[in-house]
């Protein structure tokens, strides 16, 4: 698959939840990891649990909802490691739970705030390096109601597709300049925001309730399998996959060796036939 080894790795909301797990992961396969978070205690836990495994990262205090802070941010990666070959977009918010005539609207439009525009503002402070180099490769985390419906989660749900129609976007705008971009769906996998759901109780549904129950005893996806696909993802061996959707159960070991269909793993309309 290649080597990652020294590689510039940026990796928003790296302070928890799957951000923090990618980071680990990443640091782990050699990559200078950049850990960009809000939370400064995160931010050192993550940091220090990366340094006893052995590996490197360096700690990036910043809000994705701040274009300024971003672009300070993929300064620093560059003074410091040369620049950032990958970007992860990991930073999100659940927002409020339940019927959206009951959600704050301070609290929705704060969700696409953060869950949209903050990828928005990571993309743009990584691109023009990446443009220039004629190399880079971005992973944004898809979610829950990205592909269908999920009621009581409209904020949510909402942002997690605007964010793989960005993807999808943004991908064709910069295919001629080597640059891949594409949405990871990580599957259900216990964070702060299975709290939530649970914490929600009736505002959440009881199909999200029982789901998030048995991601709570299990455990959800393993840290391993959603590694390999974003090793995957960020390798040379997926030079021609971008601006795609893929889940962590999707069959994507065949796009190892085969082309992708211009319509597979993408957010499309059904046609009429």
């Amino acid at each position: 698959m290649g080597s990652i080894k020294g590689k510039g790795v940026l990796v928003t909301g790296a302070g928890r939840g799957v951000g923090k797990r990618m980071a680990i992961g990443f640091a782990a396969a050699g990559a200078y990891v950049g850990l960009l978070a809000r939370s400064k205690a995160e931010l050192d836990l993550a940091h220090l649990e990366i340094q006893h495994a052995g590996g490197t990262a360096l700690r990036l205090r910043a809000n994705v909802c701040d274009s300024e802070q971003m672009a300070a941010a993929v300064d620093r990666m560059r003074v410091n490691y040369g620049g950032v070959e990958i970007l992860i977009c990991a930073a999100a918010i659940q927002g409020p739970i339940g019927p959206l005539l009951e959600n704050s609207v301070k609290a929705w439009m704060e969700t696409i705030q953060t869950n949209l525009i903050g990828v928005m503002n990571s993309c743009r402070a990584v691109l023009p390096s990446m443009i220039e180099r004629r190399s880079g490769k971005i992973i944004v985390l898809s979610g829950g109601g990205a592909a269908a419906a999920r009621p009581n989660f409209s904020a949510y749900a909402s942002s997690k597709a605007a964010v793989v129609r960005f993807v999808e976007t943004i991908a064709e705008e910069v295919r001629d300049h080597n640059v891949q971009i594409n949405c990871m769906s990580p599957g259900g996998t216990y964070t702060n925001m299975t709290d939530e759901i649970l914490g929600a109780g009736e505002r959440a549904g009881w199909k999200e309730i029982e789901e998030a129950r048995q991601v709570r005893i299990t455990g959800g996806i393993a840290p391993e399998k959603q590694m390999k696909l974003a090793l995957f993802l960020t390798s040379e061996e997926s030079n021609h996959v971008s601006g795609k959707m893929l889940h962590v159960n999707d069959d994507w070991k065949k796009l190892k060796s085969t082309n992708v269909h211009p319509e597979i793993y993408t957010l499309r309309r059904l046609q009429k036939v």
